[in-house]
């Protein structure tokens, strides 16, 4: 088969095409054609050396149709999505004709969408749903803020969370971007800083806050909620360094919830991947309630030009590639 190689870390001309192995059918696991998948930064950071688990074959997210399930949880013919599970990192991943997650990480997706309109639902809508839905709780009628609105997590969540009828007030670093934002549905958009708190003119505090800005801005989140609501931590657009000196005595807000959120740990048992509504999502698109259409499709010779869009933060939105 053919597959996106890393020859060798570095720039995104080290993403080499080269002819190997299928993966071999075997338990607990299902071979799958990939028909699509989405880019993602940490995919960038596996080809440069960064991430701490990196195959040769990169790529955490798909979607395609089944070819060999030994364990008969999906017939050959299916089609599905998946993600995690060790793809990219610890079994040679999605960019290739084929790849072989865990069963725990695939989903059936009944649906006649395109591909490429499919292969940008997986990492950023189940990631965003399950942040919305069981970290936040966010219900109808309720006021999320959503730091780092503009990145294909943050417009998958804008999405949903309106969708679902909720007001949604948005971030960017970027005024350019405010117009968009607010085509999707956005009450708001403000220009996002450090002292975000000290700024938002708001007539009472927010219900939630999805932080996808990081640690840089956790402490000035959890000043913005009112009692009783939450902030999800999900995204490190801001940079990686820990909250300096916290002291959760002196700097956590009385009565709010701080939780955590990684896709990692999809396919875990206090986290499978059937939990997401995937399916309802893929017709709420069908039926026109959600947008999901790509920023950019790119061809499988094109994932160097992809990555390099990528890195140079022209992504505008979730980019896919079409096998």
């Amino acid at each position: 088969m053919k597959a996106i190689v890393i020859e060798k870390f570095g720039g995104p001309e080290n993403l080499v095409i080269k002819d190997i192995p299928e993966p071999e059918p075997s338990p607990g696991h299902v071979v799958i054609q990939v028909k699509a998948f989405g880019i993602n930064h940490a995919e960038m950071h596996m080809r440069k050396g960064e991430w701490a688990e990196a195959m040769p074959v990169s790529g955490i997210e798909c979607v395609g149709i089944v070819k060999a399930c030994p364990g008969n949880e999906f017939a050959p013919g299916t089609k599905v999505g998946a993600l995690m599970g060790g793809l990219g990192r610890t079994i040679n991943g999605s960019y290739a004709e084929y790849t072989n997650p865990p069963v725990s990480n695939v989903v059936k997706i009944d649906s006649d969408l395109p591909w490429e309109t499919l292969a940008a639902l997986p990492e950023s809508y189940a990631t965003a749903w399950t942040c919305l839905f069981r970290n936040l709780e966010i219900k109808q009628g309720q006021t999320l803020l959503i730091r780092g609105a503009t990145s294909s997590f943050g417009q998958a969540a804008l999405k949903l969370a309106v969708n679902a009828g909720a007001q949604a007030i948005v971030t960017s670093r970027n005024q350019d971007r405010f117009a968009k934002l607010k085509e999707m549905g956005a009450a708001r958009a403000e220009l996002e800083r450090p002292d975000l708190s000290d700024h938002l003119q708001l007539d009472s505090k927010v219900d939630a806050v999805l932080n996808l800005v990081g640690n840089s801005v956790l402490l000035d989140s959890l000043k913005l909620v009112r009692r009783g609501g939450r902030v999800c931590l999900a995204g490190f657009l801001g940079g990686l360094a820990p909250v300096p000196d916290f002291n959760p005595l002196l700097q956590m807000a009385s009565g709010v919830h701080l939780s955590f959120f990684g896709s990692f740990v999809f396919g875990e048992p206090e986290f499978p991947l059937s939990d997401v509504p995937l399916q309802s999502i893929a017709e709420d698109v069908a039926q026109g309630k959600l947008s999901t259409n790509a920023s950019r499709v790119f061809r499988f010779e094109e994932i160097s030009e992809a990555h390099r869009v990528m890195e140079s933060n022209r992504a505008n939105g979730k980019m896919v590639v079409v096998v």
